[in-house]
């Protein structure tokens, strides 16, 4: 007889207790505001994703995605647009998410 070792499921990434409470600021910002309307958080194998609807049938706006093995490259925090484009990249969360601030603040006509 062998010995059979318990099977695990593969750990998944999410975000931290800090981390999702300085998005959910944000986010709470722009619902304020009216430019955003509803969430949803996937946590995968890879990347934890938070992502942001303007309607609930869309598909997000933004996502707010969480890349650890990127850690000690560009950085594991980036925020990609409905294009797919990466609009900001970096180390720390609240200098990435700075990026969907300065959509809250436009000039005046």
């Amino acid at each position: 007889m062998t010995a059979h070792q318990p099977i695990h499921p593969p750990e998944q990434v999410q975000f931290q207790r800090s981390e999702l409470n300085a998005i959910l600021r944000l986010y709470g910002r722009m619902v304020a505001a009216g430019e955003w309307r509803d969430y949803g958080i996937s946590a995968l194998r890879d990347v934890a994703i938070f992502s942001v609807f303007r309607r609930t049938a869309e598909q997000p706006m933004y996502r707010i995605e969480k890349r650890p093995k990127l850690a000690a490259r560009q950085g594991q925090y980036s925020v990609i647009g409905m294009d797919g484009r990466i609009l900001r990249r970096g180390h720390d969360l609240q200098q990435v998410l700075r990026v969907l601030e300065r959509k809250l603040i436009r000039p005046v006509d």
